[in-house]
């Protein structure tokens, strides 16, 4: 057994097929179907089922290439890294999500290159979820996400807890109303836009009742609270465009208070735990030369916005 024939079985297994799989890999048909007849005699075991169209994997096949394609996910991203360490990235590419570009990232990218002016710097608008495999394949080196993510890999430090702000249409009859309570809400439709859900503890997903990990709606959930109506859209931008259109509300985080404000009332909730975090992730092995520094400049512009944080760095 040798890596060019699980990369070909693998791709095999993807594809259904072994004329499109040798193309993808580049490799003829005879030379293909040696490899994983190679590979079935080294296992003595039968992988893929010839006699049925289209193709498919016998029992112990899918077996195998369920754990065996993420062994080969793994040794790829292994492979990545150590050829990263080996030529590092002098500029410093940063992944965002869209919500925090309206905080205070410009700040503390304008301060990061004031401190160090021979810094290059790259912006990326990826979503939380996005920036786990970017962080893996080198395409990022570190990123601003609004979750907490669960993966060997990665380790990531929670920067602060930003409120959540209610955002209505002007002419609803709550718009001027300055204290909101997600009760008083429940009866609007609710515009949902996040692309990336709350991961399931292992408590919850036990329980009986099938765990809520849509933000918006687990943060209702935590009152006992289910909105009437909701309506799902591709990204914040397009929800708070249905906000002004008249079409629902959505809660988003206060640093977006001046979009469309010709539209849309903000009003604060009453909640103290309706929050949403903003964390910085990076590789556990593969850590930035200038990460500390973009920490420090972080915490600066923090301090200079009187923003509540805990200080924190990567190990």
């Amino acid at each position: 057994m040798d890596l060019k024939q699980l990369n070909a079985f693998v791709a095999v297994a993807e594809l259904r097929s072994f004329s499109a799989a040798a193309k993808a890999i580049g490799l003829s048909q005879p030379s293909l179907s040696r490899q994983i007849k190679q590979l079935e005699t080294d296992m003595n075991v039968a992988l893929v089922d010839r006699y049925n169209r289209p193709l498919q994997l016998t029992e112990a096949g899918q077996f195998f290439y369920d754990k065996v394609s993420s062994v080969l996910i793994e040794l790829n991203n292994i492979t990545t890294m150590t050829q990263r360490l080996s030529t590092p990235n002098t500029a410093l590419n940063i992944g965002f999500v869209p919500s925090v570009l309206y905080g205070h990232l410009p700040d503390i990218i304008a301060t990061l290159k004031q401190q160090n002016p021979d810094i290059a710097v790259n912006l990326k608008d990826i979503s939380s979820y996005q920036q786990i495999e970017a962080l893996k394949s080198g395409e990022i080196d570190i990123g601003f996400g609004r979750f907490a993510h669960q993966d060997a890999w990665i380790q990531q430090i929670l920067l602060r807890h930003e409120r959540y702000l209610v955002a209505l249409p002007k002419a609803h009859p709550l718009a001027n109303i300055k204290k909101q309570r997600l009760i008083d809400l429940a009866d609007n439709r609710l515009i949902l836009y996040h692309q990336t859900h709350l991961p399931v503890s292992t408590t919850t997903a036990n329980s009986q009742d099938e765990p809520v990990t849509e933000p918006l709606l687990h943060l209702f959930a935590q009152y006992g609270i289910t909105p009437l109506m909701t309506t799902e859209v591709s990204d914040l931008q397009v929800a708070l465009g249905l906000v002004a259109a008249g079409e629902g509300i959505t809660l988003v985080p206060a640093s977006l208070k001046t979009v469309r404000t010709e539209q849309i009332s903000y009003q604060r909730l009453i909640h103290e735990n309706a929050t949403s975090p903003i964390y910085l992730h990076t590789l556990k092995d593969f850590i930035h030369p200038h990460t500390p520094n973009l920490l420090s400049a972080i915490y600066q512009v923090y301090e200079q916005k009187g923003i509540t944080y805990r200080q924190q760095h990567f190990e």
